[in-house]
């Protein structure tokens, strides 16, 4: 993914996960976690690297970023088995709650490069320093973050991963060791504002990883941060705002505001089957198509239309660093419609696409998030499935469902056939056992009740699900 300097690009990963590639996203992801891009001792990643190799970073850690990895971390576990990865996953998460979250259980936005005036201190370590620090430890630790009294980093260490591994223990107590005692030292400033898009790319990624390893704590964490948001970024007339400090917010959504959100409700659902997120994710998306959808060259625009007057309504169509307001509009309306049978929300996707179906593919790097979305549809005769769980007890279902990455399925579930989610209307259980529907555009197999049935059913060569 090219030269210095290097950002990661999560969405590429994530468009190369969707068409089956693992090779380069595998590689990519395994040499971001062993470079001083990613904090070794505390977990998550900083913004970028200065070098090809992701070595030496620039020191400041924004959420949207870790939000983002966070979650390729996770899939690229789930198509490889690979248990470091998932566990750079759970560190990057774990950094998350414990240094990001404000009390009312938003999270805060960046934690900048400097400490004291000075690049890096925070995070970077001499030999002497690991050796006073780590005691009988010290020796492994320096051979697995490969320091040296030269160093890295103006003379003191970025640490990396890409020495000899110590045992599982070892690891634990080195990290555990050195973020004690770093704790001591004069910590970055802090980024405080809580934005609206970032917060839910976190939320989804949290939802994602609570539904997948069953992670309680995740799923807790995400729907505090959902409930939250919902309650604090609105106006009085229920309008989504921009930003705030945790108790009082400001400033008119954006469309990548709504977007986002769309698309880490509706993984919310996913992840807990609460229909509250669900409602809450189709009343969001009205409203971003009726406030900002372009009726007449398709597409939409970045600001609402009640928005305070521009000289130009513009809109955002690239997805770098983060993915834009339009592809994430496009892939959570795709999701919507899936879930719904709504077609009007495959139609304003598809009004999307067209606006980018010739030059994304062309210029993939600045798309990766749209082209997710774009291979949605791009196979009619392989389209998306969606499963529909019933039952008393549907979690040995889910877990199927759950244990492969799956990015053309949409999943719903509860004890029984709910109306508010037209994926479950009239979906009953089988003689009071638990059943998995498994369905194209509302037309469904027969359904099955047992793990492995599911299992062969989503996984039979030729299905739309990978």
């Amino acid at each position: 993914f090219g030269g210095a300097p290097k950002f990661p690009p999560s969405s590429v990963l994530e468009f190369l996960f969707a068409r089956g590639e693992t090779d380069m996203t595998l590689g990519t992801l395994r040499a971001m976690a062993a470079g001083g891009i990613h904090d070794q001792v505390g977990g998550g990643f900083a913004r970028y690297a200065v070098d090809r190799t992701w070595t030496v970073p620039h020191f400041e850690k924004m959420l949207y970023d870790n939000a983002l990895l966070a979650r390729a971390f996770l899939h690229g576990s789930q198509v490889s088995g690979d248990e470091g990865l998932r566990e750079v996953a759970e560190r990057t998460l774990d950094w998350a709650l414990r240094e990001m979250r404000g009390p009312e259980g938003l999270f805060y936005s960046a934690l900048d490069a400097d400490s004291e005036g000075v690049e890096g201190k925070f995070y970077v370590w001499t030999v002497q320093e690991l050796i006073e620090a780590l005691g009988p430890d010290a020796d492994a630790a320096i051979d697995w973050f490969g320091a040296s009294d030269e160093g890295t980093f103006e003379g003191a260490n970025v640490l990396e991963g890409r020495g000899p591994a110590p045992d599982r223990d070892a690891r634990d107590r080195i990290r555990a060791r050195l973020l004690e005692v770093r704790a001591q030292r004069v910590r970055p400033g802090l980024d405080d504002k809580r934005l609206t898009s970032w917060n839910a790319l976190l939320i989804g990624a949290l939802a994602e990883a609570g539904a997948v390893l069953e992670r309680e704590d995740y799923l807790h964490a995400a729907r505090s941060s959902a409930s939250a948001l919902l309650r604090v970024h609105r106006d009085a007339d229920g309008r989504l705002l921009r930003t705030s400090d945790g108790e009082r917010a400001k400033l008119n959504a954006y469309l990548e505001d709504h977007a986002f959100l769309v698309e880490a409700l509706l993984t919310l659902y996913e992840a807990t089957f609460e229909a509250r997120w669900f409602e809450e994710a189709r009343a969001l998306a009205d409203a971003m198509i009726e406030r900002f959808a372009d009726d007449e060259r398709g597409g939409f625009f970045s600001t609402s239309a009640d928005h305070e007057p521009l000289v130009a309504r513009r809109k955002d169509l690239e997805d770098s660093p983060i993915p834009a307001g339009n592809s994430s509009a496009a892939l959570g309306l795709l999701r919507l419609g899936a879930l719904t049978g709504e077609r009007d929300y495959e139609e304003r996707a598809l009004g999307v696409l067209r606006l980018l179906h010739e030059v994304a593919p062309k210029h993939p790097t600045a798309f990766g998030h749209l082209l997710q979305a774009l291979d949605w549809v791009a196979d009619p005769a392989r389209p998306p499935r969606e499963v529909a769980l019933v039952g008393p007890d549907v979690a040995p279902l889910a877990r199927v469902v759950r244990s492969r990455l799956r990015p053309r399925l949409v999943l719903a579930g509860g004890p029984g056939p709910d109306e508010r989610v037209p994926l479950l209307a009239g979906r009953e259980p089988l003689d009071e056992r638990a059943a998995a529907y498994v369905c194209e555009r509302f037309a469904c197999q027969r359904p099955v009740a047992e793990p492995g049935e599911l299992a062969a059913l989503l996984d039979a060569p030729g299905q739309a699900s990978r």
